[in-house]
């Protein structure tokens, strides 16, 4: 514009020349400038990966999300906060609990706003559900660290768990038990959403083909319940033995306690559950009072291998407390996620994400796990334990391993 003032106030080719040649300097000078204001910002959102992780920061399931987010920080930690030359970036969202309304809208804000490449996280079922949708319409890859209900895979086939399912753990105890547990009778009591409906369902279903019989059942509900009147309901049939399904997090020690002040002894009673109802925290406040109860799961950092010893440590060393199976949730998620980066370059897409997922191996603190290629879903050991006292300290201890189960309700 200043150049064309110039050559228009004077007939001088010479002022007419120079007229143009600084029009030319001035938008080299401009485009030198944006690009320098523009470029930084374009290379360095194409070498980030933003991972959007999606879990109940606060209320009751917060130490659970909590422990979800040490396993991952303790992973890149270990394995640093690049890969495939890509720098990783977590951004955290807070459902505030079981909400599926609130998982849907923060993964939408994910996805639009916050620019995320992949979903993680999870704690949660409804969590799960909630986002499944949103990453079925954008197509980003999801993972899954924990919600258990065995349905969410089949919600997108952009999802693959690295966790568990409820039906492999509650089909694997419900036969153990009649064929070798010595139970043929057995009462149920289990949470009534998702995963305590799987977890009821695949117990009853395997421990009747085992040729057991159920005697009786109740569900209670998920928030914060009054353990009291359900544990008196089982007492007064005193069944032989009863199964259990609750959350993790701050319900499980106030079920033991609610045994514990009814007289429910598992040495008259066998108290046979899944991992969350015998967690650490749980029987540590029971005591000698958790003595001999029997559970199936798929980690305890009680395990016995060199690679949950050098995980327990470091984890310890990190955040003074022990890992549980929510931790190595979100540590052995992170490896599937930087594993299969690795594999498509760097490249997000979603269907190249679970392509290179799919049929994944690798040794966990756990065990050695997989991604059934079909089904997107966990295989793992399944560990019978009983609670026992080891020197002075009380905890779970495997006597029997069930390899490679997979979820039992997938087609």
């Amino acid at each position: 514009f200043f150049a064309g003032k110039v050559r228009h106030s004077s007939g001088n080719n010479t002022k007419q020349w120079l007229g143009e040649d600084t029009m030319k300097r001035s938008l080299f000078a401009g485009a030198a400038l944006l690009a320098a204001v523009i470029l930084p910002a374009a290379v360095n959102a194409q070498e980030t990966i933003k991972i959007g992780v999606i879990t109940a920061f606060s209320g009751q399931f917060a130490d659970t999300s909590a422990q979800i987010d040490n396993g991952i920080k303790l992973y890149m930690k270990q394995h640093g906060d690049k890969v495939a030359g890509k720098k990783i970036e977590i951004i955290r969202k807070d459902t505030g609990g079981p909400n599926p309304d609130v998982s849907k809208r923060l993964a939408q804000e994910l996805v639009v706003r916050d620019k995320a490449d992949i979903l993680a996280g999870f704690a949660l079922t409804p969590e799960a559900l909630g986002a499944a949708s949103v990453a079925d319409e954008a197509k980003k890859f999801m993972v899954v660290m924990n919600a258990a209900t065995a349905v969410i895979t089949e919600k997108s086939p952009y999802i693959v768990r690295v966790s568990l399912t409820l039906p492999m753990i509650g089909e694997t105890l419900g036969t153990w038990a009649v064929k070798k547990g010595g139970v043929k009778k057995a009462y149920t009591m289990v949470t009534d959403y998702g995963p305590g409906l799987d977890a009821e369902a695949a117990f009853q279903r395997a421990f009747k083909a085992a040729g057991g019989e159920i005697v009786g059942s109740v569900r209670m509900p998920i928030a914060n319940p009054d353990f009291s009147a359900f544990v008196q309901r089982a007492k007064d049939l005193n069944p032989e033995s009863i199964f259990v399904f609750i959350p993790g997090g701050a319900q499980p020690a106030a079920l033991g306690k609610a045994f514990a002040e009814r007289g429910m002894d598992p040495k008259k009673i066998k108290l046979l559950s899944t991992g969350e109802p015998v967690d650490e925290t749980a029987i540590k406040s029971l005591g000698d009072l958790a003595l001999g109860r029997l559970s199936a799961w798929h980690y305890d950092y009680n395990h016995k291998s060199k690679m949950n010893a050098d995980f327990v440590k470091a984890f310890n060393a990190e955040y003074k407390r022990n890992p549980d199976f929510f931790a190595v949730g979100g540590y052995d998620g992170m490896h599937l996620i930087y594993e299969a980066l690795k594999k498509t370059g760097g490249k997000t897409d979603g269907a190249a994400l679970v392509a290179a997922a799919k049929g994944m191996k690798w040794e966990s603190p756990r065990g050695p796990i997989s991604i059934d290629p079909a089904t997107r879903d966990i295989v793992q050991n399944v560990y019978i334990r009983r609670v026992e006292k080891v020197g002075k300290d009380i905890v779970n201890v495997e006597f029997e391993t069930i390899p490679n189960v997979k979820d039992p309700t997938h087609k």
